[in-house]
């Protein structure tokens, strides 16, 4: 279990740059902003991508460069023929769990559709991986080591959008935001799916604010940068889309 004030002490008493393991986006934040509260230490987080959700952190006196220090990572591709059989996120952490490896052990699940997936981890986890991953589903895998210019993730891109709404509910903003219907987002939303400043939210009646990120696994983020109210009582919306 990851301790970030033993992670904070040991930077300090050392001297040194210490890694953690992945966290979650949630676990992410908070540990930053633990650490922006401090002058002695400061953290730099990484995921292996600019928009990664799960990253590992770089904690350091503040006197160290982090940017010279960022988490080793390591890019494997789960390679099989998803045809017939297609897997989801959950599918291929189910199957990373089977192999052996906890959550701290692996970072972003890119889903390359009918080809499988590629997995951002610990580089001292692949042996394990390769060994003892071997099905995903019904799916026979490969796994094997990719170089970094092989990531399929485009740089992130954004784009700024406006709505006007009759309320402020998470699903009537985020179908806007997302552009898919209202039906289908809450069909997400009660699946767990969509989370709100990196909480799953599971009502699609939960009311946002100005500043709320929206967030939904391959599909990108959704930042309510203001909301005012019309003549007429409505919502109007400005947001910006990040995928």
């Amino acid at each position: 279990m990851f301790d970030l004030e033993t992670a904070i002490d040991t930077a300090i008493k050392t001297w040194s740059v210490i890694h953690t393991p992945f966290l979650a986006p949630d676990g992410v934040m908070q540990a930053l902003g633990t650490l922006e509260q401090r002058a002695d230490v400061h953290g730099l987080a990484w995921g292996g991508y600019p928009q990664a959700e799960r990253c590992r952190l770089a904690i350091a006196p503040a006197a160290l460069n982090l940017e010279e220090h960022r988490p080793p990572l390591a890019l494997v591709r789960l390679t099989g023929n998803f045809l017939f059989d297609p897997a989801t996120y959950g599918d291929f952490e189910r199957a990373i769990a089977t192999a052996g490896l906890d959550a701290g052990d692996y970072g972003d699940v890119i889903l390359l559709g009918e080809r499988g997936a590629q997995i951002i981890l610990i580089p001292e986890q692949v042996s394990l991986l390769q060994e003892h991953l071997k099905q995903v589903r019904t799916v026979a895998v490969t796994v094997d080591l990719c170089d970094w210019s092989e990531l399929a993730v485009a740089p992130p891109q954004r784009k700024s959008l406006s709505t006007v709404e009759a309320s402020l509910r998470l699903d009537a903003v985020a179908s806007a935001g997302f552009g898919v219907s209202r039906s289908k987002m809450s069909e997400w939303i009660s699946q767990g799916l969509v989370r709100v400043n990196w909480q799953i939210v599971q009502q699609p009646r939960h009311l946002l604010k100005v500043n709320d990120l929206i967030a939904i696994r391959g599909k990108g983020q959704l930042q309510i940068q203001d909301i005012q109210v019309t003549k007429k009582e409505r919502y109007r919306i400005q947001m910006e889309r990040i995928r």
